[in-house]
């Protein structure tokens, strides 16, 4: 059993109707407040007049506009805006990116320098706005831990915010209702999204019997409930338990106790997303398996996938560990195509012309890769990225 600390800060407030609550929530807070969203679905959906009425009385200035990979140039609005109208706290409203943005909007008020420099240098955060959510996606997990990424496009670097409990939200409205008129690619990539955050913590050396029965759970509600949200938008069950299980992705909950994972699936992801801008869960999709076949030759891992193969794909036990754990990566696959899900990076228009430079920065900037469960090196991760093409 590893040593682990945990913290969660965030008041979860799920069900439907909740969003109502709003006021009596943020009583105490100030008037002055930050409204940011994203493209402007929430108003679509209502929930923009909605969040407005609720807030009548209010101080309002809105951030609009942020994108589904939040770029630094809505951060560094962000902080423009909050110090001139002296915000005292910010209500995002929208999925993991608008959420993203706002924790680095947060602590980018009280930094006298670039918000981006808080990206590079998490030793440099210090106090932040308090910071409210209200959630239309479940993805991320943004809503429910301290963390961030945030895109600097000059510089093609989509980099991990790490600003731990200072940045949690401290309260999220989680309302599965809002998540019908997400589309079927959104919902699809979300589920990825999900997935793959909890495999991060799942396919380590050595685990728990508490988390391995959490992680299992996560990954089979999302092979359960993912399918049925893409077929009937407004089925409550399914939106509800991808909202629910999305928040757990990356509070540290499922990983307590466990070899520490460096998510080598999402430092390789970020790379590929900040040259091309693709979205992140379906970037995540496409690495996933070929990651897995990569880690499997080493023969550490065959215990690890064995178990993925029978307790959450269901698959027989057999005297052949090897063959289990290759139909359980070939069912992944097999899990992101049902859903819509492309399966090459090629299908995007990618090719391999920045691979080197992806891998040079990945080992510059991310965990050390060295770390995981097969170590990897520079010609590891270009070789999963050409296994991905």
């Amino acid at each position: 059993m590893y040593p682990y600390n945990l913290c969660l800060p965030t008041n979860l407030v799920f069900g439907k109707g909740r969003v109502s609550e709003l006021p009596d929530l943020v009583s105490g807070m100030g008037k002055n407040v930050l409204l940011a969203y994203g493209g402007g679905s929430i108003k679509k959906i209502g929930l923009y007049d909605r969040v407005k009425a609720l807030l009548n009385g209010f101080n309002i200035v809105e951030l609009s506009g942020i994108e589904p990979n939040p770029k630094i140039g809505s951060v560094r609005e962000g902080v423009r805006l909050c110090r001139e109208n002296k915000v005292d706290f910010i209500l995002a409203v929208g999925g993991g990116s608008v959420i993203d943005c706002v924790k680095n909007v947060a602590c980018g008020v009280f930094y006298e320098g670039d918000p981006w420099d808080l990206v590079l240098d998490r030793t440099k955060i210090g106090k932040s706005l308090p910071i409210v959510s209200i959630l239309t996606l479940a993805a991320t997990g943004s809503e429910y831990d301290g963390g961030a990424v945030i895109t600097n496009p000059d510089t093609h670097e989509k980099l991990a915010l790490l600003g731990g409990p200072s940045l949690f939200p401290k309260i999220s409205i989680l309302d599965p209702e809002y998540t019908y008129t997400v589309s079927a690619r959104q919902t699809a990539a979300g589920s990825a999204d999900i997935f793959n955050h909890t495999l991060e913590s799942y396919l380590v050396k050595e685990g728990n019997i508490l988390t391995d029965g959490i992680c299992e759970g996560m990954l089979k509600t999302v092979i359960k409930y993912a399918p049925i949200a893409i077929k009937d938008p407004q089925n409550y069950e399914a939106r509800a338990a991808l909202m629910q299980v999305a928040s757990f992705g990356c509070n540290d909950v499922p990983a307590i106790g466990r070899t520490p994972s460096v998510w080598v699936c999402h430092g390789i992801e970020h790379e590929v997303s900040a040259w091309y801008d693709i979205t992140h869960g379906v970037g995540l999709a496409i690495l996933t398996p070929p990651l897995m076949r990569w880690t499997l030759r080493d023969p550490v891992s065959l215990d690890r996938f064995y178990q993925y193969g029978t307790n959450v794909w269901g698959i027989a036990p057999s005297d052949d560990k090897m063959k289990v754990a290759n139909e359980a990566i070939d069912r992944t696959a097999e899990f992101f195509k049902s859903i819509g899900l492309p399966a090459r990076l090629s299908e995007l228009g990618i090719t391999d012309e920045h691979f080197g430079e992806m891998a040079d920065h990945v080992l510059a900037h991310w965990w050390p890769l060295d770390k995981a469960m097969r170590p990897v090196d520079r010609d590891g991760v270009i070789e999963i990225l050409k296994m991905s093409l």
